[in-house]
């Protein structure tokens, strides 16, 4: 079995290298332990510093093999980032995770022993863990359940948490999404879970929490604007979608 760790990254150079180096020793253990193979694929979403240089250096000096950089040079969005890293994965299980690391490292080897022959993607929840949420300041907690819950009442959502950055699927499966994903920014995650469930994707979720905390790059007023405007489009493009 191969696994893909996908990671979007826009200027993240204080973090990229050491990220890298986490997740590679993380991987590193489960392939000594369970015989899994992998890949970790930064994608960079134009960043204006030097992740990607960084990523690759420490690659190189730490012999992080199945570490790459993968990207573009204008900045479009998490969404557009997350695309391009799965479009360009070659695993059996596709996982995406934040460049913080926000769930650490743990929940990728919890994940993988989740999979059944009839699982086809699990999702993180912050919602299903008493302490999901712990940390998290009252605005960006008010403004995640708030965002949950017109997902339900207008988008039909069934889940119970879209946004969690902690996400996997059966690699084919993820190909097949992605192929047909067009929202480039946050609310990329709502198209994504409307399109797995489009193509009847058997999808479970597990319990998660926030264990390393920073300021969100998500503007609480800007961006709950923006997606709910795109949630609108997503709905109307999903529809149309076929997949062969």
């Amino acid at each position: 079995m191969k696994i893909s760790v996908c990671i979007p990254m826009y200027n993240e150079a204080l973090i990229a290298a050491d990220t890298a180096r986490t997740v590679w020793t993380a991987m590193d253990a489960l392939r000594r332990e369970n015989g899994v193979d992998f890949e970790i694929l930064f994608a960079d979403d134009g960043s204006k510093d030097e992740c990607a240089r960084l990523v690759e250096e420490a690659a190189e000096a730490d012999h992080l093999d199945g570490v790459r950089v993968v990207g573009y040079g204008e900045n479009r969005g998490k969404g557009a980032a997350v695309r391009h890293a799965i479009l360009h994965s070659t695993g059996d299980i596709v996982i995406y995770t934040d460049c913080d690391l926000a769930y650490g490292t743990d929940v990728i080897g919890e994940v993988i022993s989740l999979y059944t022959d009839d699982t086809d993607a699990i999702i993180g929840s912050r919602r299903l863990s008493g302490d999901g949420y712990e940390g998290y300041t009252f605005i960006r907690k008010l403004a995640s359940k708030v965002y949950i819950r017109i997902l339900c009442s207008i988008g039909g959502f069934r889940l119970s948490d879209s946004q969690c950055g902690f996400k996997s699927f059966r690699g084919d499966a993820a190909r097949k999404i992605f192929e047909k994903c067009e929202t480039n920014g946050f609310a990329f995650d709502f198209e994504v879970l409307m399109l797995a469930a489009k193509l009847g994707l058997n999808i479970r979720e597990m319990p998660v929490r926030i264990i390393n905390h920073r300021e969100s790059k998500v503007h609480v007023l800007r961006d709950s604007f923006r997606m709910l405007r795109d949630m609108t489009k997503i709905k109307i493009r999903v529809r149309r979608v076929n997949f062969d």
